[in-house]
């Protein structure tokens, strides 16, 4: 079955791995810009990120037949040098027309405080004036209610926001419906210890059904998981959920929210086929 992994940290991870995931099935992935396990010091170093996020990744997963798209921020975990985060977002209307870049994400909060707050204002705000769509990281473990809450109380309180073109990530089961009931997209990270295995992904599909919702590997700096999506339909095939279904959440919704973006350009698998096939004639 073919799918897209709508959230995946390519930059982490070595060359084999878009192999791994091509022969599963993966016919594209989207990364969002992210922390690089420390903090990076000045705008022009995230330049340098962009320009790799940008140039240099989709030419790399192309190697493999895989389409890659981008999204461009400064992290919630940098978000508290207001300054420097200021100046990054001054910055990012210089990438936002690249190819393949499909808005602002991943933005949210990490521990809930107040500069972060003030940093995901200001990033909504662009993609506001700038009509882009937004992906949103919800923070870790004991503090991801209160921030998922707050998160959301931040885009309603905008008359701009369009719910449908919002999605927000790392959803949990006492987070989903935060997202769901306001008419947000949402999706679930899989992860080998934390968010959530593909068994309690299955769950959550299985409670709150398959319409604007999703599934994604991460893959980043720590423990995870790049393979997990495949791991999460054979879940789903071992509960007896039909392929139709699965396809919907794994394929078809990811493409039914990045279409919203002007600079998602897709080809379906199967045309890619034919364009490898006519070449090698």
């Amino acid at each position: 079955m073919y799918y897209i992994d709508p959230h995946v940290h390519m930059i982490s991870r070595v060359t084999d791995d878009y192999e791994r995931m091509a022969r599963m099935g993966c016919v594209a992935v989207s990364e969002p810009a992210f922390w690089a396990g420390f903090d990076r010091g000045s705008v022009d170093g995230f330049r340098d990120y962009f320009r790799q996020l940008t140039e240099f990744e989709p030419t790399r997963a192309s190697w493999s037949g895989i389409q890659h798209f981008s999204w461009l921020c400064i992290n919630a975990k940098e978000a508290e040098n207001v300054s420097l985060s200021r100046e990054v977002i001054a910055m990012i209307p210089e990438f936002m027309d690249k190819p393949g870049v499909l808005g602002i994400g991943e933005i949210g909060l990490n521990k809930n405080t107040k500069n972060e707050a003030t940093i995901f204002r200001e990033h909504v705000d662009l993609a506001m004036k700038t009509r882009e769509l937004i992906l949103i990281h919800t923070p870790h473990l004991q503090d991801k209610y209160k921030g998922t809450r707050m998160i959301v109380d931040m885009l309603l309180e905008d008359d701009r926001i369009e719910p449908e073109r919002v999605l927000i990530d790392h959803v949990e089961e006492h987070t989903v419906r935060l997202a769901k009931e306001e008419g947000f997209w949402c999706a679930m990270t899989l992860y080998p210890v934390t968010k959530c295995t593909p068994s309690r992904a299955a769950d959550i599909i299985e409670m709150y059904g398959d319409d604007r919702i999703m599934v994604n590997s991460a893959g980043d700096w720590g423990p995870s998981q790049p393979l997990a999506v495949p791991d999460f339909i054979q879940e789903l095939r071992k509960r007896g959920i039909p392929d139709s279904t699965i396809k919907k959440i794994v394929y078809d919704n990811p493409l039914e929210f990045f279409r919203q973006s002007r600079n998602f350009k897709f080809t379906p698998p199967d045309t890619c086929v034919e364009e490898r096939e006519e070449a090698l004639e």
